[in-house]
């Protein structure tokens, strides 16, 4: 029995998933024809309380489509250094819109309002780029899933619209945070320009991405996705899965979450362990001493068919999910509390 906790990207439709998704009214979504699609963004752009949303294939094309509707080349964007819109597109940002980073040291992939005061070119100094954007991303994926306390991004926001620029929330765990601190999708609604949420990891739909925002960015958003190669026909089918986890999959998160601290709580008992960082929701960052217990640590999660992601500079992360049954989960449970 294979225990895969690399991602939440791992995560199969279940049978009752599949049953609706082959169950699905189609169209030909590039004409706006297919009502499947049509629904799901019309039930997401409902949740945050904005004015449309746009699904799309991808979380790093829902990003990159947000950015480039932002933003001019030459331009900079704000962010974590952690950031997914830098570390894990592809270098898109650069590629597709011109647009450098200014990249910022927060807390665990989470910046501050005084930290992004601090970091605007003064718009008249035509040396330096002209910061147009702030990207957020929230849980933080390098961060270790950590969640934004709310007022902090209310904080943010009064910056950016002093300044005049954008506020785009990469949200491809927004779902997580969410459900961690009993927030409220409109909440977002209020603060953000444009959110993109993911269907594809917590949620457990096998593919998928929605841009949600005001009709100011969003009448831009088909132009880009289609400009990017993100026009789909009868995608229905897959937006399907999207309405089922929408309406199945959200509350059980805390699940995910509950078994990720005690995971979290096992490893920090064990010697080759010597640090675990904080756990807010389903993904747990840890790192091991250099010792020879190391090596035998990683060679026995092996032999017990245990999959688990190296993150590089000593980092190993853990994701729990929707497939990380109980029985998976009292398995590593017993490996951890019997390793010595």
């Amino acid at each position: 029995m294979k225990i895969d906790l690399r991602s939440d990207t791992l995560t199969k439709p279940t049978p009752e998933m599949l049953e609706f998704m082959m169950n699905a009214e189609v169209g030909d979504d590039v004409y706006k024809e297919d009502p499947s699609v049509n629904e799901l963004e019309r039930r997401i752009a409902e949740m945050f309380g904005m004015d449309s949303a746009l699904y799309f294939p991808t979380g790093s094309m829902t990003n990159q489509a947000a950015i480039k509707i932002h933003t001019q080349p030459g331009e900079q964007l704000i962010a974590d250094a952690y950031a997914h819109v830098y570390n894990y597109e592809g270098g898109g940002v650069s590629f597709n819109s011109g647009v450098s980073c200014k990249l910022l040291s927060g807390n665990r992939g989470m910046i501050t309002a005084s930290q992004v005061e601090e970091a605007i070119n003064p718009p008249d100094f035509y040396h330096s780029p002209l910061t147009t954007l702030v990207c957020l991303e929230n849980t933080t994926n390098k961060g270790g899933g950590a969640c934004y306390d709310f007022e902090e991004i209310k904080k943010i926001k009064n910056v950016c619209d002093h300044h005049e620029l954008g506020f785009h929330l990469d949200g491809a765990r927004l779902w997580n945070a969410m459900v961690a601190n009993n927030e409220n999708p409109k909440q977002y609604g209020e603060v953000f320009d444009t959110i993109s949420v993911c269907l594809s990891k917590g949620l457990g739909a096998p593919m998928g991405s929605v841009l949600v925002g005001k009709q100011q960015f969003m009448d831009k958003a088909i132009r880009v996705r289609k400009i990017l190669g993100g026009g789909m026909r009868q995608v229905g089918y897959m937006a399907a899965a999207g309405i089922y986890a929408l309406d199945h999959h959200i509350d059980r998160m805390e699940i995910d979450h509950t078994k990720a601290k005690e995971l979290g709580a096992q490893l920090e008992k064990l010697d080759v362990v010597a640090s675990v960082e904080p756990i807010d929701t389903n993904i747990v960052i840890f790192n091991l001493l250099e010792t020879p217990s190391k090596h035998d640590f990683m060679k026995q999660l092996s032999e017990r068919q245990i999959a688990i992601s190296d993150m590089g500079q000593g980092k190993l992360r853990i994701v729990t999910h929707f497939d990380y049954s109980k029985a998976h989960h009292e398995r590593f449970l017993t490996f951890l509390a019997e390793f010595e």
